[in-house]
């Protein structure tokens, strides 16, 4: 996929949105209160530097709201949101790429409600009881070494890549990487995701790399640098977003999208309840969810918009072009509780790691 952005066009279109359109239709009292706050803290699972555009843009249109932004891993913001909470304290914003994790906290009441002003370019299933928003549109899929894997053992499906690993077992041996579930709050909730859209296939293939000794990590990052060195060969459910970024400049990096079906994750983001600036909370949201915000994360911060009057490669009707039916977004709603429930979450980790390391 090419994810060369026209720049000029864009830094174009921008100009003609100006500020009302990025907060057409807000509340005039939220932005007046948000000024006085003068402040919005964001607890967020996505680096730092790949979001910067973004919060330069924000403060640019919002001079008076300061944004203070911390950059965890997901299992990370999650436990630091749910100590610091029991403590009186919390984030305003809370941003994550672990789906489940932010339904749980939105479903166990961590969340402010709040009506969008315009919701009309997001897909239902972007939005639950008003509280939980997707953000993204990213897909998820196999990340390769580019000089080391033949093109013709690129996987197209998930079961090509069980098939490949099986007949090429002593290749790939030691050299397959993916998500560690245990540590990885997005891994296990991709794994998980999997396992539900594809049981039996799934855990074929988690089988399969069981077999190979796959490595597992809890960083995205440190999957991608394993692959270009050539100390890994391919990596599986890694997130598209990051994968094209660095492809784009590394030319050992390559990424696939399997063709039966593609995981599509949106960075869930709700408002904190006990949000000390929750007026700045609120036009935060209403940013990062304007055709301006999403044109930023589209253009800049190459995360995938969701809005559907943002077109480009890295954007919901981009990704429609490419994959069509094969795109199977990850719904944010109660589905996603599943395997939080203990019992159910201890018994996919036992299955995992049965197959993961086989006797």
């Amino acid at each position: 996929m090419n994810i060369v952005i026209r720049r000029r066009a864009i830094a174009l279109a921008l100009a003609a949105l100006g500020t009302c359109g990025a907060a057409r239709a807000q509340s005039a009292a939220d932005i007046a209160q948000a000024k006085v706050e003068g402040q919005v803290v964001i607890y967020s699972a996505t680096d730092q530097k790949q979001i910067a555009p973004l919060l330069r843009d924000f403060e640019a249109l919002y001079p008076a709201i300061k944004v203070e932004y911390h950059d965890m891993n997901s299992t990370e913001v999650y436990n630091r949101f749910i100590s610091e909470s029991a403590a009186g304290a919390s984030a305003d914003v809370m941003w994550s790429s672990a789906m489940d994790l932010q339904v749980k906290l939105v479903n166990d009441g961590y969340a402010l409600a709040y009506k969008l002003s315009d919701a009309s370019k997001l897909p239902d299933w972007a939005i639950w009881k008003n509280e939980a928003f997707g953000t993204t549109y990213e897909p998820v899929g196999f990340v390769y070494n580019k000089r080391l894997v033949d093109a013709a053992d690129v996987p197209k499906t998930h079961a090509d890549f069980t098939r490949l690993l099986t007949a090429k077992a002593d290749k790939f041996k030691g050299k397959v990487t993916t998500y560690d579930p245990e540590k990885s709050g997005v891994g296990f909730s991709f794994h998980s995701q999997d396992a539900l859209t594809n049981p039996a296939g799934f855990w074929e293939l988690a089988k399969a790399m069981g077999q190979t000794g796959v490595r597992v990590q809890s960083s995205t990052g440190t999957m991608m640098e394993r692959i270009a060195s050539g100390e890994n060969l391919i990596g599986y459910n890694l997130l598209g977003s990051y994968a094209l970024t660095r492809a784009a400049k590394d030319p050992s990096i390559g990424v696939s999208f399997p063709t039966d079906y593609t995981l599509v994750m949106s960075r869930v983001m709700f408002i904190a309840k006990g949000a000390k600036h929750p007026a700045a909370a609120k036009v935060f949201l209403e940013y990062i969810l304007s055709q301006r915000g999403q044109t930023v994360i589209a253009s800049d911060a190459d995360l995938f918009a969701i809005r559907s009057d943002v077109k480009g490669d890295t954007t919901i009707s981009g990704l429609q072009a490419q994959l069509g039916n094969a795109l199977k977004p990850i719904v944010i709603g109660p589905g996603l509780l599943t395997y939080l429930d203990q019992a159910k979450r201890l018994e996919f980790l036992k299955q995992w790691n049965a197959v993961k390391s086989p006797k």
